[in-house]
């Protein structure tokens, strides 16, 4: 409640601000990880399959058939939900609009799956990093088929997860004090695309509201100090589980010891800085941030 009142616009005047934007630190709208495989998606055609069904047969229970989990409707999944959807250009300043809504377009929000049974991102099952400008997903860790048996218990067949994560200086860099707030405007956008692109396959799309917050750092590997050495680290927000068809979810969280059985793992690159300087530090974020942490 301190945050809110400390942060929040007034009738009479704005709420505090950087002041002045500091375009040479801008930080890259773009996280990779140096060393980490990628694998292209697909770029499907308006008229490729899976088809998208009309807009009003979301709606209708049913309506929808479920497609199988393939690369090709992985790829429509994460199109609709993270992807870039245009570049705009004025003058020699260009810049890439997403699928999902931003506030001040800046997208704090980096997307993660873990996910088995796509013979094209490997034997093995494993975790990715989605990027968004090359379409495609980076293997951050491997994960045996045993353990994401363990990972996922009582959700249906082909379920896999889908994490979310801010990076607060994205947004800090524009707005100040005020970013935390932004960054989980962006995640309820980011929710909402990802669902409704879920819908357009026939398949579901659940938050886990169970899931601690050291555990979705642990199972996505922001919690790794030497992946993010020298790099702006990333902030838990959420984990979702995703699969083809309508049929009900078992549980809203997940199995703790076999997160940290992933910890043990293998896994690869190391995060790319965003910006040439140090981020400006917000003590409200971070106290607001530690405040709001599911326990």
């Amino acid at each position: 409640m301190r945050y809110h009142e400390r942060s929040k616009h007034h009738f009479n005047r704005f709420a505090p601000g950087p002041g002045r934007l500091d375009w040479v630190n801008q930080p890259d709208p773009f996280r990779r990880y140096a060393g980490a495989a990628l694998t292209r998606l697909p770029i499907l055609g308006p008229g490729e399959e899976p088809v998208s069904p009309a807009y009003e047969d979301l709606f209708k229970p049913g309506a929808v058939p479920a497609a199988p989990l393939t690369l090709r409707t992985l790829s429509r999944l994460l199109e609709y939900a993270l992807a870039l959807s245009a570049w705009k250009q004025a003058g020699a300043t260009r810049w890439a609009l997403r699928a999902n809504p931003s506030s001040g377009n800046l997208h704090p929000t980096e997307g993660y799956v873990l996910i088995g049974g796509i013979p094209e991102l490997g034997a093995a099952p494993g975790l990715f990093h989605y990027a968004p400008r090359e379409h495609g997903l980076e293997r951050r860790a491997d994960c045996p088929d045993e353990l994401l048996a363990r990972l996922v218990p009582g959700l249906p067949p082909q379920a896999f997860l889908l994490g979310l994560s801010s990076v607060y200086w994205r947004e800090a860099w524009k707005y100040g004090e005020r970013a935390f707030r932004y960054c989980q405007h962006d995640v309820g956008h980011a929710i909402g695309a990802v669902r409704i692109a879920a819908a357009t396959l026939g398949w579901s799309a659940l938050v886990l509201d169970g899931v601690a917050d050291e555990t979705i750092e642990t199972l996505l590997g922001l919690d790794r100090s030497a992946d993010f050495d020298g790099a702006e680290r990333e902030s838990a927000e959420l984990v979702m589980a995703v699969w083809p068809g309508e049929a009900a979810a078992g549980t809203s969280t997940l199995d703790v010891e076999a997160v940290r059985e992933l910890k043990k793992q293998r896994w690869y690159g190391k995060a790319n800085r965003l910006s040439l300087d140090d981020p400006v530090p917000y003590e409200a974020i971070d106290h607001v941030a530690a405040a709001s942490r599911k326990p």
